[in-house]
């Protein structure tokens, strides 16, 4: 099972902005909710493509699996400090496409309401079934964990 949440805290190292802790099937990212935000999506921007680079999540995608390496789609998370006009107010939209996640966040969002928006967004999308993470030979997906053949 894959599980991705977010949390605002006041306990991250001093002057750090955003912490990704990734285990097996999960992600806890925590963001500093004392920052301003557009500091914390400027972070967070930096923390995910470190995340993407390590090459361990991926993405079907009309039946292609889509990775970091894949030469035309490399997998990225991005954040943008913006509502999308068709956005709700004060929410934060995860939008999904080949290799891309897109997260549209409505600036009048403090941090703190920014990570809690963030959970109902992201369930979605990994309700979709369209994402695993390979971790530690095996492969973790919403259903539950499979090994690779060696």
């Amino acid at each position: 099972m894959l599980c991705v949440t977010y949390e605002a805290v006041s306990d991250l190292a001093p002057g750090r902005l955003a912490w990704i802790d990734e285990g097996r099937g999960s992600l806890r990212v925590e963001v500093d909710k004392n920052a301003p935000l557009k500091d914390v999506v400027r972070q967070l921007n930096i923390e995910f493509d470190e995340l993407m680079a390590e090459a361990n999540w991926f993405q079907l995608w009309r039946g292609e699996v889509v990775s970091r390496r894949t030469p035309d789609a490399p997998l990225s998370v991005r954040f943008h400090l913006r509502r999308l006009r068709c956005q709700p107010p004060e929410t934060a939209a995860v939008l999904e496409d080949r290799g891309l996640v897109k997260v549209h966040i409505d600036p009048v969002l403090t941090t703190e309401e920014f990570a809690a928006a963030m959970n109902p967004g992201v369930r979605q999308l990994l309700d979709g079934r369209q994402w695993f993470q390979l971790h530690g030979g095996e492969i973790v997906t919403m259903d539950g964990p499979g090994y690779l053949a060696a």
